[in-house]
């Protein structure tokens, strides 16, 4: 695990690398090219476990235009919140880097998403005499979804979407259309029960975006 998110992290770091250099250069060429922006996350957890509550996240987010239809965003949440014992400090922050596509380009856009996350959860025991020891996990997953981004005139924009996480090709269980953890495809359900693919969570993701 440690060995994969070492490389994870590499990743994320070329790819923030990426987006600082050609940030300016965006800037530059004008025509709201590249943004930053805060957002709000409902996420919900294990799409298996009926009733799971949604928890929110707050963070931020850079977008830059690659083309007229296509964008790369890299955004970062983060909670943090005491068990209810009162006894651990959990703070979560998942990082998502996604492409965005759109099919059509007006003041109100709709387009797909694609990309991967990593999601670390720190827990530090605030209880009891000895010092805290902060416990960290990673995970790493593909999400996908579908959303909107509309536009306010010509250096502001809000946008709404909602993705799935932790897509999974290859479910053990079988006909995944029919299971809680299941990815609906409109359409699609044979090509689905064949691929065996299904999710573990889903999240809503709401903000606004000011270009440059």
């Amino acid at each position: 695990m440690q060995n994969r998110w070492t490389g994870s992290t590499r990743l994320v770091c070329l790819l923030v690398g990426l987006l600082l250099v050609a940030a300016p250069r965006a800037a530059r060429a004008g025509d709201g090219a590249f943004g930053l922006g805060a957002r709000l996350s409902l996420v919900r957890g294990d799409a298996a476990v009926a009733g799971t509550a949604a928890d929110r996240f707050s963070g931020g987010l850079l977008r830059l235009r690659m083309s007229p239809r296509t964008a790369l965003e890299l955004a970062l949440d983060y909670r943090s919140y005491l068990n209810q014992d009162l006894t651990e400090r959990i703070k979560d922050m998942p990082i998502q880097v996604s492409m965005l596509l759109y099919p059509v380009r007006a003041a109100l856009s709709p387009y797909l998403l694609g990309g991967v996350g990593w999601y670390a959860q720190t827990i530090t025991m605030v209880s009891g005499d000895q010092p805290p020891t902060p416990q960290t996990t990673r995970t790493m997953g593909y999400h996908a979804g579908v959303g909107g981004e509309l536009r306010l005139g010509a250096h502001a924009a809000v946008h709404v979407d909602y993705r799935y996480t932790f897509i999974h090709f290859g479910s053990d269980t079988i006909g995944a259309t029919s299971s809680p953890g299941a990815l609906p495809i409109p359409g699609l359900g044979s090509l689905q029960d064949r691929l065996r693919l299904s999710h573990k969570g889903s999240m809503w993701t709401t903000g606004v975006t000011f270009y440059f």
